[in-house]
């Protein structure tokens, strides 16, 4: 058996292990880090050693770690290499520019066809030997140096060629041999530039022959079909690059050129062939779509299609059909790419083309917005001139002084479609909650500008907006929880026929009849809306909304001053706590009556509100004549004082005291009353009273909290009235009154009134003597008062130091007891 150390030792033991273990891997990590410098540096010169060359470095067991340079070997080598390629090919081309009138044309020859072959054969031993980079940026020298060559053709060769067509020539010509040079030697940069370079030579060749915009659009589709073919066929990651950007540019340079030439041609023949164009663009990028191996190029790809045969059958419509039928003929298109969802089409293709059908859709939609945003705004401008007359038709009830956008005659086709579209597709898509809200805002928009555009009647017309109004809460009623918050459906219904209602009520301001008949069934429809729970926090308080608007009308339409109006509004507030009250209750009992007392609950606040902001209109109309208002503020605080009876609003108590305080206030300015108790007697008996009755259920309530501000409202201002009043009847009375306040105060052991009351009494009779105080101190004299002040002063100083020498001793005799 083996014995183990003790622990102690075997801690040592370990310890000792560990530093061994730290230093050792220390020595070998110094020595890695100079083995792969050291191979780094023989990978960059290896070409220049040769093989079998050994690389020389410092002893093995040194462990010297050498200092890593800031740059590689291989970065510095390019560096040198491209910079010695650009300075020979400035040098070539400041020689062809600068320095070709020197030289004789044997001498030209010689001098460019040396220098081209020196730099595109060397390429060929410098691989043998290894040294491509070097190989690269002499070739790069050699492709610089046949665009040099060209160039040094035409002036010498054919110099009065046209430029365009030996340019495309001689693009073509590069192209093909740079391609060709790239793939026998197997160099990296010829093949992108050759590519580069193809887009050109067909496109120039359209411009060398002097071709249309449609030669050159189909020129431009031609090379974007060329560029794809490489891009999709190419293995090289640099010539994909090329090929793609340069389909791109093409692509898109002719898909704007098809697209302007479809969209401004005068007949259908021209824009028949501009569609066609498109038609082939569209063709194209759903074949690069099919074949890119990456889905999201694929979908936007399909994407572009889309969005181009939708313009194509769209130019060709806007010539063949009326003005306004062009945005429903696109609209038609993008819904017929809806039916490749249903093909067997590539899945990323079917979800670009579904997309791009959307975005058309979306496209349509916004071009209907001016209407219907006149149709919502445009009713406002009535309102700044009511009962101005009735109009000739609903379009021009609703635009008053409004632009009226043009070819808006199909937009409640397109709204209506595109609303079905929604409808139909909305249970395949995961966004339904999305859609079962923007389809009934869709067709709410395609019902609202329908008698606009119709251009009915007036009448028909607001019958027409009543009857969404009516449509829109029905669905609200219908998909309402009544145990619930409303649903996104039932709210948005809800959100509608509230806009609806009020452009309504708007638009019946032109006439005086209409006015009154459309305000009374909007009320009558909220108010039948308000009876279910689940629309009753929006519906009941729109009903009381348009009562008062209602009651507002009638009194205009009934020849009523504004102030007599008032009363009739005042109708509303009594309504609405008659509603709260039956819709509000206790908390506690809230919870037991089940979800329809919820949801009753739930508009009490709101019913509550507009009843207060209808007590509030009914007091602005009222206040121009002080007795109106007085009454309208006491209908006002009997309101209050009946919603105050309810346990939840005890609150509403003491706004019913400040109305009714305030009704006597303004009757009292009516009659032109002056005295202060006129004002303060009324405050201060129910405050009295009502502090009376609270010490009663409360006995530890101060005086001063029941009864102190009910006093202080009738002394202080009477006080105040009688210092400066000079009969003798207002301080007999106050004198009388603080006695008697005096002596109730003393009678129950009070602290308020016992204050309260001798105050005040002294002060009056301060008051009542100050004629015979001012007379005595007259007669008094100058010395005696400063004498006065001095006894005084000396009295409480005396009383201060004895109370100082008191506290003194009582610290002593406790000191002693500790």
């Amino acid at each position: 058996m083996t014995n183990l150390p003790p622990p102690a030792e075997e801690l040592r033991f370990l310890d000792a292990e560990l530093r061994q273990l730290d230093v050792r891997r220390a020595t070998l990590l110094r020595r890695r880090a100079w083995l792969v410098h050291t191979l780094q540096a023989t990978a960059a010169r290896q070409p220049a050693l040769g093989p079998g060359t050994a690389p020389v470095g410092p002893p093995a067991g040194t462990g010297a770690a050498a200092r890593r340079p800031e740059a590689t070997a291989p970065g510095v080598q390019n560096v040198l290499l491209v910079l010695g390629g650009v300075l020979l090919t400035i040098a070539a081309i400041a020689f062809t520019l600068v320095s070709w009138g020197h030289l004789g044309i044997a001498g030209r020859a010689l001098v460019l066809g040396a220098l081209t072959v020196g730099a595109l054969g060397a390429p060929v031993a410098l691989l043998r030997r290894g040294l491509r980079s070097t190989a690269e940026a002499v070739a790069a020298l050699g492709t610089a140096l046949t665009v040099l060559d060209a160039y040094a053709l035409h002036e010498v060769a054919f110099p009065g060629t046209d430029g365009a067509g030996y340019t495309a020539t001689a693009s073509a010509v590069l192209a093909a041999l740079w391609a060709v040079y790239g793939v026998r030697l197997g160099l990296r940069h010829p093949l992108p530039l050759a590519v580069a370079t193809a887009h050109l030579p067909l496109l120039l060749g359209a411009i060398a022959v002097g071709a249309g915009p449609y030669t050159l659009t189909a020129v431009s589709l031609a090379t974007t079909a060329g560029g794809t073919a490489v891009a999709l066929r190419a293995a090289l990651l640099p010539v994909r690059i090329v090929a793609v950007t340069g389909a791109l540019g093409t692509g898109a340079a002719g898909v704007l050129s098809a697209g302007w030439l479809c969209w401004s041609a005068s007949g259908p023949g021209p824009a028949a062939r501009a569609a066609a164009l498109l038609l082939v663009a569209a063709a194209l990028a759903l074949v690069a779509g099919r074949f890119v191996p990456r889905p999201e190029i694929s979908v936007g790809a399909a994407f572009a299609a889309g969005l181009c045969v939708v313009a194509g059958a769209g130019g060709v419509l806007r010539v063949t059909v009326p003005g306004e039928w062009t945005v429903p003929g696109c609209l038609a298109c993008a819904i017929a790419l809806l039916a490749t969802e249903r093909t067997r089409l590539h899945h990323p293709l079917r979800q670009g083309l579904v997309r791009a059908s959307a975005a058309v859709q979306g496209f349509a939609v916004l071009w209907t917005l001016p209407l219907v945003a006149g149709c919502v705004l445009g009713p406002a401008v009535r309102g700044a001139h009511p009962w101005s007359g009735t109009p000739r038709d609903f379009r021009d009830a609703v635009f008053a002084g409004l632009p009226r956008p043009p070819y808006a005659g199909t937009a409640p086709l397109v709204l209506a479609v595109v609303a079905a579209v929604l409808v139909v597709a909305g249970h395949r898509t995961a966004r339904r909650p999305a859609v079962t809200v923007a389809a009934p805002v869709l067709g709410w928009a395609a019902a609202l500008v329908l008698p606009v555009v119709l251009q009915l009647p007036y009448a028909a017309g607001l019958v027409a907006h009543a009857v969404v109004v009516a449509a829109a809460l029905f669905f609200a009623v219908r998909l309402g929880r009544a145990d619930k918050r409303p649903s996104p459906p039932s709210l948005t219904a809800l959100l509608l026929a509230l806009v609806t209602s009020v452009g309504l009520a708007l638009v019946s301001l032109a006439s005086e009849p209409a006015t009154i008949a459309v305000l009374g069934t909007l009320t009558v429809l909220f108010a039948a809306a308000g009876l279910r729970p689940g629309p009753a926090p929006f519906a009941a308080p729109a009903a009381l909304c348009h009562a008062t608007a209602l009651a507002c009308a009638i009194g205009a339409s009934a020849g009523r001053p504004p102030h007599h109006t008032a009363l009739l509004v005042l109708v509303v507030p009594a309504v609405a706590a008659l509603i709260a009250s039956r819709t509000g209750g206790s908390r506690t009992g809230g919870s037991r009556t089940g979800g329809s007392r919820t949801g009753g609950s739930r508009a009490t606040v709101p019913v509550e509100v507009a009843g207060a902001a209808a007590g509030l209109l009914a007091l602005a109309l009222a206040a121009p004549e002080p007795p109106m208002l007085a009454l309208v503020l006491s209908l006002c605080g009997a309101v209050a004082a009946a919603t105050a009876l309810r346990p939840e609003r005890r609150a509403a108590g003491w706004a019913a005291a400040a109305l009714f305080l305030l009704a006597t206030w303004v009757r009292l300015a009516a009659w032109d009353v002056a005295a202060p108790e006129a004002y303060t007697l009324p405050v201060t008996g129910p405050a009295l009273i009502v502090g009376l009755l609270r010490r009663r259920r409360d006995a530890a309530v101060s005086s001063w909290t029941a009864y102190g501000s009910g006093l202080a409202v009738t002394l202080v201002p009477s006080l105040l009235a009688a210092w400066d009043d000079q009969h003798w009847l207002r301080p007999l009375a106050l004198g009388v009154a603080a006695l008697a306040v005096t002596l109730a105060g003393a009678r129950h052991r009070l602290q308020a009134p016992l204050v309260l009351g001798p105050g005040v009494l002294a002060l009056v009779a301060l008051h009542e003597l100050t004629p015979y105080l001012a007379q005595f101190v007259g007669a008094l004299p100058r010395w005696a008062p400063p004498a006065v002040v001095g006894l005084v002063l000396l009295i409480l100083g005396a009383t201060y130091e004895q109370r100082l020498r008191d506290a003194r001793r009582l610290r002593e005799a406790l000191g002693r007891l500790g």
